[in-house]
């Protein structure tokens, strides 16, 4: 399946910008992109494309050197300028990878980025339908945000005092969210159909998510608790009297 230019410049500018939407935590952007950069060396590895794999390492090693400093203490930060270029980079790899290679699905980028290119289109979708806003405007409904407001958030008295901090406690449970949709990616690189299926699939977990984390019905095992901040929960423990739910 041929991408033409036109293709080209949407998927690396589509890739990039959504990269830079789950820029919120130390470490989220950084550690999605060292998980899409080492399945991009992986099945070049597979293809025999040994330059993509040189300028994926290239790339892979930059960004483990950003995280050294980024994560968890927050030395430094991305930035949109960062994440942009990040985004681009890696974007652009995997683009070269599918068209250097057409024994590489398309779908295989698709469903390597599946966290955050469907994050970038529900939320267009739920500001523009659902709240009849602009896509472009900012708010704090995403999903990276309500995992801290919602599983962090009454523990941050006392997370916020440690070395580790509650922003940087945030990114793991979607670094976890996120591995399904690589490591689908990775074992059926070649096989469009089922790379079509593990999309479904991964969208499909992710609505669970966001609507059980929204209707405050979070299992109580996944909420980080504080001494200080005790809470009741509405459905196996969640945060109930914390705050009140948004409108979606």
């Amino acid at each position: 399946m041929p991408i033409f230019r036109g293709d080209v410049k949407f998927a690396v500018g589509g890739l990039a910008h959504a990269i830079n939407i789950v820029d919120g935590f130390n470490g989220l952007a950084g550690v999605i992109a060292l998980l899409v950069l080492a399945a991009i060396i992986y099945v070049a590895g597979q293809v025999g494309d040994e330059t993509v794999v040189a300028l994926s390492l290239v790339v892979a090693a930059a960004v483990l050197r950003f995280l050294i400093f980024n994560y968890p203490r927050g030395l430094i930060f991305l930035g949109d300028g960062g994440a942009y270029l990040v985004g681009f980079l890696v974007a652009e790899l995997a683009v070269l990878l599918v068209q250097r290679n057409t024994s590489v699905s398309p779908w295989f980028a698709l469903l390597l980025f599946g966290y955050p290119v469907w994050e970038t289109l529900f939320s267009g979708y739920r500001k523009k339908i659902l709240q009849g806003r602009s896509p472009g405007e900012p708010d704090g409904l995403h999903l990276h945000m309500l995992i801290h407001k919602r599983l962090l958030r009454p523990a941050s008295r006392a997370a916020t005092q440690s070395a580790y901090g509650a922003n940087a406690l945030t990114s793991p449970f979607l670094w976890l969210l996120a591995l399904p949709a690589v490591v689908a990616a990775v074992l059926f690189w070649d096989n469009t159909l089922e790379l079509q299926a593990s999309l479904a699939v991964f969208i499909a977990l992710y609505l669970v998510v966001y609507r059980r984390i929204v209707l405050f019905r979070v299992p109580s095992f996944l909420v980080l608790r504080s001494r200080r901040a005790p809470m009741q929960g509405v459905e196996g423990g969640a945060a109930a009297a914390v705050e009140e739910p948004e409108e979606i």
